[in-house]
């Protein structure tokens, strides 16, 4: 039998800039099959955050890396253009109105979760929360929910309620909304948002995935496509500053003018987060060499709501090793305690359970969910630039006759599946505890004059074959 066809790839390339060092991290990843039936496979291709002003055309055929379609003039894409501030740091963020009459309130947008949450009590590290008492269109549900992530956690209640999005599309909308009523590391000092907009599928959304989630809901009432972008415009500059960073949320499609060149897809493995296939990594031009199921364990996602790109951990050890040879750096500015006093931070960093595309990547990139044709679309963001010269770029096609042909774990365990199978295991173990006391409380009602065959000795079989 003959070897079969390597799917194609690209390559995300970001760099991080001390000076005149540059330090070009690659990202290869799988591209999306074509969309129209009988077109020939894209070939692969490389996504660089910065390298140069040079745009590469796709080499070989491209059928299927299209645009996603445009409605057609049903929404206003410009309207949304630069409707975030914010910065990797502490996130960007929309403004929305919510309620009768409207409370604004600064959303933060978050594609590593589903569930849409505001502040509903005052907070120390908060400007302002939605007061649902002054609402005449909020109605609770009367369901409690908890949502932790990496890095914190709340306590809510679920309810409904109109929201309104100032530089959004048009209209008023019923929403599932949850009201944070206690937190944990969730808002913190400085940060100007006051909420949540988890923009990733139901499965995730908590207290199950029968909670309709917040662009679900856009899309079923508006009739919008099932897709949008998102445009972060704070590469290069300080992470923790004044988070007036621009930034644009595209829904329901993609505006021409956040982008320089093609847009090349990569597809979506699983429906929960925006899970993707990382075909090998390289620092400096050199490959890591890794299985490239190292990349993908156990998962590897897209998630605007994760400041730093971060790593598995025996993947992590292999790029500190790589910079360190190459004596380059993959660094982001940061404000310095003194006036004259520039400091910066190592923009990557280990994960535990999965490799983590986050805000310091999507930086570089337009990027778009294009969730009716499963797949994550990559261009190149004219807002990622520092001194004039862009600090990403995507190039391609390359081969990947040298990648296994699926670099995804076929055992992957989801969260809801965990959450099912602990609740079996807790029922199984109370339906045990119940029995064995149960029979604790029954008073024996006979007696038994045991037999040299009743015995438990050393012999019998119970002792033979114990737990060790």
């Amino acid at each position: 039998m003959g070897t079969p066809l390597a799917a194609p790839g690209l390559l995300l390339l970001l760099a991080g800039t001390v000076g005149l060092s540059r330090a070009f991290f690659s990202l290869p990843l799988r591209v999306s099959h074509p969309a129209a039936p009988g077109g020939s496979p894209p070939a692969p291709v490389v996504v660089r955050p910065g390298s140069g002003s040079r745009q590469q055309e796709p080499l070989g055929g491209a059928d299927g890396l299209a645009l996603a379609s445009d409605p057609g003039g049903t929404l206003n894409f410009l309207a949304m253009v630069e409707n975030l501030q914010g910065d990797s740091g502490r996130g960007y963020y929309l403004e929305m109105l919510i309620g009768t009459p409207p409370q604004a309130l600064n959303i933060l947008v978050d594609t590593g979760s589903s569930n849409f949450a505001v502040a509903g009590v005052p907070d120390p590290d908060v400007t302002s929360y939605f007061n649902t008492a002054l609402s005449s269109t909020y109605k609770s549900q009367g369901i409690d929910v908890t949502v932790k992530y990496s890095q914190g956690s709340w306590t809510g209640v679920l309810g409904t309620d109109v929201i309104t999005i100032p530089k959004g599309i048009y209209g008023s909308y019923t929403i599932n909304i949850a009201t944070i009523l206690e937190s944990e590391n969730f808002f913190l000092p400085g940060v100007k948002w006051h909420g949540i907009l988890g923009l990733a599928y139901n499965t995730l959304a908590k207290p199950s995935s029968s909670v309709e989630t917040f662009f679900d809901s856009l899309v079923r009432q508006a009739k919008i496509p099932n897709i949008f972008s998102l445009q972060m415009c704070g590469a290069g500059l300080p992470v923790s500053g004044s988070g007036t960073n621009g930034g644009s949320l595209v829904l329901g499609g993609i505006e021409p003018s956040l982008y320089k060149g093609d847009i090349w897809y990569t597809p979506i493995k699983e429906e929960w987060y925006y899970q993707v296939e990382i075909l090998k990594l390289e620092v400096g031009g050199q490959n890591l060499e890794l299985d490239c199921r190292e990349y993908n364990a156990d998962k590897a996602i897209v998630d605007s709501g994760t400041t730093l790109l971060r790593l598995p951990q025996k993947v992590f050890t292999a790029v500190v090793q790589a910079i360190a040879r190459t004596s380059l750096l993959y660094i982001q500015p940061i404000l310095g305690i003194g006036e004259n006093l520039q400091c910066y931070r190592f923009g990557i960093s280990s994960s535990t359970n999965a490799l983590v595309i986050g805000a310091t990547v999507m930086e570089g990139f337009y990027v778009i969910f294009d969730r009716a044709q499963r797949r994550v679309g990559f261009a190149v963001s004219p807002c990622a630039e520092v001194d004039g010269s862009p600090v990403s770029e995507i190039e391609g096609p390359f081969t990947t006759a040298d990648v296994a042909s699926n670099c995804v774990s076929s055992v992957s365990f989801h969260e809801p599946v965990l959450w099912i199978a602990s609740y079996a295991l807790m029922s199984l173990c109370g339906i045990i505890l119940l029995i064995l006391i149960i029979l604790l409380l029954i008073p024996p009602r006979c007696q038994h004059r045991y037999t040299d065959n009743d015995m438990v000795n050393d012999e019998s079989s119970l002792v033979r074959h114990r737990w060790k």
